[in-house]
């Protein structure tokens, strides 16, 4: 047999005492609310303006066509009641809640593009370090006429020690050839740019 449910259980209505259910909570109902006065003023064309200071005292609202011509509204319609005085106060601490709000977002905002503007210069620097550091890897086009001149200088040492080493090759290779200046097939055992020369001399290396 089946058991019978409950059905909807009323909430109670009383403070919450957990933290984080009371945060949820408000959240959730707040924008139940916002939405409700937005579909109010949609469907009966009504002016309305919602404030609420939250669990945490940040300050929540919304107004249909906007809170402040609301308050303005309201308060010189109020001129002459009692309740001026304290209605006058409230926006008052409305519109201070909203300069405070907006000062923090700016100084945050400036607080951001200075950090900014520090790893922008960083950058800057540790790529202007690393051309001095590895120059050679920097397009032609863009050395100076000395980072030019040290480039040529290493390219023709790099060329004199591969000749250099291409020697030592051939003569470890084939000693008797370069020893005894002749081979018996008449094969060339030189590499292409060397040039041994009929005294078995020191090879020549032609370069461009």
């Amino acid at each position: 047999m089946a058991t019978k449910s409950k059905g909807r259980q009323k909430i109670v209505m009383a403070k919450m005492s957990k933290e984080s259910n009371l945060r949820v909570t408000f959240s959730k109902r707040r924008c139940g609310l916002f939405k409700k006065a937005s579909e109010l003023s949609t469907l009966c064309g009504v002016e309305i303006a919602i404030i609420v200071f939250s669990p945490g005292k940040k300050v929540f609202s919304v107004g249909y066509p906007n809170v402040e011509q609301i308050l303005d509204k309201f308060l010189n319609a109020q001129d002459s009641s009692p309740m001026n005085s304290t209605t006058l106060q409230l926006g008052q601490a409305l519109r201070s809640q909203r300069v405070r709000l907006l000062n923090k977002e700016l100084s945050e905002l400036l607080i951001y593009s200075v950090e900014q503007k520090k790893q922008g210069e960083e950058l800057i620097k540790l790529r202007k370090q690393r051309e001095e550091m590895f120059w050679w890897e920097a397009l032609v086009d863009d050395l100076r006429f000395e980072q030019l001149d040290m480039l040529k200088t290493s390219m023709e040492d790099l060329k004199r020690s591969i000749a250099t080493h291409a020697q030592n090759l051939v003569m470890m290779e084939h000693p008797l050839a370069l020893n005894g200046c002749s081979t018996s097939t008449g094969l060339s055992m030189t590499p292409n740019g060397f040039n041994l020369g009929h005294g078995c001399g020191h090879p020549i290396v032609h370069q461009n």
